[in-house]
Formats: C-alpha cells, structure tokens, sequence
C-alpha cells in the first residue's frame, strides 16, 4: 500500500492506495465522488474525465500515486456552491446537451478545459474534433457543441474566461 495526498476539489484529502489503483477508482471507491463515471476501461470514452492541475485527463489512464501532490477537480467540485451551476452546466441543461446522462460528468470537464484553452474563438470544427475522446451514445452530439459553443460566444467581452479557466 501506498500513501496519497492531493487536493480534490479544494479540499486536501489523503489515503492508502494499491500502487495500481486508478485515480478514477480513488476518486470513486475511496472519496465516495462517483460524478466521475467509468465507461469503458480503456481510454475510449471519456466519461471519466476530470481536471488534474488545471487540464482536462483521463482519470482511467492515470494511476492514483501519478496524482499525488496535485489538484483534482471533479464535476462535484465545478460548481461555485451547491445551489449554483457551472456556466457549462447550466449550458447543457439550457441546450438539451444531455439525456441519459451518462456521459455528461466527462462531457462538461472536457467542455470546460477547451472553453479555457480556446475561449471565444472556438467554433464547431475544433468542439467535434475535440470531443473525439468522448463518446455519448444517446444525443448525437448536436446539442452537447450547440451548448459548449453557447458559453464560448458568452464570454466575448465579458471576462467569463477568467472565471471558467479557474473553475
């Protein structure tokens, strides 16, 4: 057993871990977070996304001793409170970017870090095109770029930016 010590959604968390224990596993079996969905085992997915030190990965790709010392951001930790959405959050409900939902935790995190890498200038080729790593099988993606591409143009002028990339 390993020892683990990182921060997860703001809060500094530790525990003992098998060195092949997965960083989605920890963030499951161990801190009870179960946003963070496992879809597939493999990497294809990406339900499992979440945001260590800032950018989007693969939490099924990464061991849980690779994490220690860093930040961890799940879909439970997005929101600024437990009363109020994510503006990506509150964009896939306004657009329809969900249905069974499966999906969405891993969606929004990776929607979120490309919103912060590219801002206002994202358009619908690079969304399709970075999404690629994401599989939904119910909503034909549509809905889900309409939404990401909703709080792009949102933060023209705005200082939204700042917000997103720092959440």
């Amino acid at each position: 057993m390993t020892d683990v010590s990182m921060t997860v959604n703001g809060r500094q968390v530790t525990g003992s871990v098998e060195d092949r224990t997965l960083l989605v596993q920890f963030l499951r079996d161990n801190l009870g977070l179960t946003g963070t969905h496992v879809g597939c085992d493999t990497s294809q997915c990406g339900a499992c996304v979440v945001h260590l030190d800032g950018q989007a990965v693969k939490s099924c790709t990464l061991l849980a001793v690779q994490a220690s010392g860093s930040s961890v951001t799940t879909i439970e930790g997005l929101a600024p409170s437990a009363t109020e959405l994510h503006p990506m959050q509150a964009a896939f409900r306004e657009n329809h970017g969900l249905q069974c939902g499966y999906c969405t935790p891993g969606m929004i995190m990776t929607a979120v870090d490309m919103v912060a890498r590219h801002g206002a200038d994202l358009d619908e080729k690079t969304v399709r095109d970075e999404l690629d790593g994401n599989i939904c099988r119910c909503t034909g993606y549509h809905n889900i770029v309409k939404a990401i591409l909703s709080v792009a143009q949102s933060m023209q002028g705005s200082g939204e930016g700042q917000r997103i990339a720092a959440e």
